[in-house]
């Protein structure tokens, strides 16, 4: 009888957790096999958009002289070293083996995302363009990867999964940062990983919270505060991966401020959700306390990781400016700071802010122009001879252009996640606002407490662009259910055939979209990849005259 007793005991606390989880919305999602495949064919789609033809242009495009080079100085020495001048030919030409300098070189970006680079050029050399673009290429395939997945479970959908990924995999913007040696694409892989793990915390800390809930009697003293929920492994995975951001760009700062203030919310909510007498206050203290305690420091201790070849070398630049070696690299961040909040040298391709929703000026990172049988020197790869321009005007161009489609739908689609959350508070637009916050408002923040006139560029965007692509798989999400529930807002129940008829017009409404910006891809490839056109086409593709 004891034993029956027990069982059903056990049963009721499983089922109490099991809609308590409901309430949190950490129900379990199992996706089956599709929830790994569909990822995973994204992710080799785009690879096939990244890897082949990485080498061309056989170049170093705008800032890969500064960041290729510094990441082959770290592979010499472990830290970036001052270059001759000259040093850009000699890097390119066939047979030449670049030498840096002894002399550490000043640089105001921290050294992960060179490292990283440095990681290709290790494996690959420089006799091709591909030994410094191979990691960004990898960082581009990986992150479609994550947007999949990250999409898939916050929409429960392997669907919706696929769509975010291969608008990921097309989408201009992300390609070309995928296919050209600067620090802003690992920036994004870390910001997007980091919400990830967040994400994962999320889930296993509320289920944990729904777990305590069931099994604990309603009139426990324990419900005054509610537990404590120490250890969180994925909030550790998370402030490595934000101290990485960090380490690529100090700008990732404004991610570790913005999805501390999200988590510290997402807390606190879960708290009063789940009926929790002084919510505020265990939310905040039993939460948000150990959460500064232990992602900071570890956030901290990978930033200064990734500066081991600085300190422990013996020329980097202002290394020796005081015996600590951590105070002189505080005194090198002073430096840097200073250097950044008043960059404002003029640049053609500089643009503010504002700009950006609407991509008004989108960065050329490679433009050459031929005449008919002129050669483009861009082409001579691997001691192949260099291509002739077969037309009477020719164009090859590496433009930072989004896909048109893709871009403008996304900003729309923000806004209305924006309307969304303020009428519905579903915890998932204000992540996807969260991530964009971080990537766009920093910039906002610094023209409105800094110099008016600092240089940025549109590229600066990356950070937030897969939340860009989240907020279109939100509204799309939307579409889906349109006309699907089984009572229609006339109160009468709709027929099954009615609903799976709806279920089919929206799946085909959200794919004709795709199948557009695949096209629209496809029109504005050659402007990402630096082919060969007549200039005719190029101009065609000249949408706005800022594009220019």
């Amino acid at each position: 009888m004891a034993s029956s007793i027990s069982r059903v005991s056990q049963a009721d606390t499983t089922e109490k957790r099991r809609k308590l989880e409901l309430r949190l919305g950490a129900d379990r999602f199992s996706p089956g096999w599709l929830g790994a495949v569909v990822p995973a064919v994204v992710a080799v789609f785009a690879a096939l958009l990244r890897f082949p033809g990485l080498s061309d242009p056989h170049a170093l495009i705008f800032d890969e002289t500064y960041y290729a080079k510094d990441a082959y100085a770290l592979l010499e020495a472990g830290y970036e070293l001052e270059w001759p001048e000259g040093a850009d030919d000699v890097w390119l030409a066939e047979g030449e083996t670049p030498q840096p300098g002894a002399a550490g070189s000043y640089v105001v970006h921290p050294p992960l995302g060179k490292w990283l680079i440095a990681i290709g050029i290790h494996l690959f050399g420089i006799e091709q363009a591909t030994g410094w673009r191979f990691a960004p290429a990898l960082a581009g395939v990986l992150g479609t990867l994550l947007v999949a997945l990250v999409a898939q479970r916050m929409f429960r959908s392997v669907f919706l999964g696929g769509v975010a990924g291969v608008l990921t995999a097309v989408e201009g913007h992300h390609l070309v940062m995928s296919r050209v040696a600067l620090l802003d694409i690992f920036l994004m892989l870390f910001v997007l990983a980091a919400f990830a793990a967040l994400l994962a915390d999320r889930y296993s800390g509320r289920r944990r919270l729904a777990a305590w809930a069931a099994e604990t009697p309603s009139d426990s003293q324990l419900w005054t505060a509610g537990p404590w929920l120490l250890w969180r492994p994925w909030r550790l995975v998370a402030g490595v991966l934000l101290g990485c951001a960090v380490a690529v760009k100090l700008s990732g700062l404004a991610f570790i401020a913005v999805f501390g203030i999200m988590v510290v919310l997402w807390d606190i909510e879960a708290r009063r959700t789940l009926g929790i007498r002084r919510w505020l206050l265990g939310g905040l203290l039993r939460d948000g306390l150990p959460a500064v305690l232990t992602v900071l420091p570890m956030a901290l201790l990978t930033y200064l990781a990734s500066w081991t070849g600085w300190l422990l070398g013996e020329r980097g630049w202002d290394r020796d400016a005081h015996p600590n070696p951590l105070v002189s690299l505080w005194r090198y961040h002073s430096s840097a700071t200073d250097f950044h909040t008043g960059l404002d040298s003029e640049h053609e391709y500089a643009s503010h802010p504002w700009t950006w929703l609407f991509a008004g000026r989108p960065v050329s990172m490679h433009y050459q122009s031929r005449e008919e049988g002129e050669a483009f020197e861009h082409t001579a790869i691997g001691g192949e001879p260099a291509v002739v321009c077969p037309y009477d005007h020719c164009s090859s161009a590496v433009l930072d252009l989004p896909n048109p489609l893709i871009w403008w739908t996304g900003v729309i689609a923000l806004l209305l996640v924006l309307l969304l959350w303020f009428g519905r508070r579903d915890f998932r637009y204000g992540a996807i606002l969260a991530g964009w916050v971080g990537g766009f408002f920093v910039w906002l923040l610094v023209l409105m407490f800094g110099e008016n006139d600092r240089t940025m560029f549109f590229f600066y965007t990356i950070s937030y662009h897969p939340f860009l692509i989240l907020a279109i798989t939100a509204v799309a999400a939307l579409v889906l259910r349109v006309g699907t529930s089984p009572v229609g807002r006339d109160g009468q129940s709709r027929p099954k055939s009615q609903i799976i008829s709806a279920q089919q017009r929206n799946t085909v409404m959200v794919l004709c979209f795709v199948l557009l910006a695949i096209a629209v891809s496809a029109y504005f490839w050659p402007l990402w990849t630096a082919e060969i056109i007549p200039y005719e086409q190029w101009r065609q593709r000249m949408w706005l005259q800022s594009w220019i």
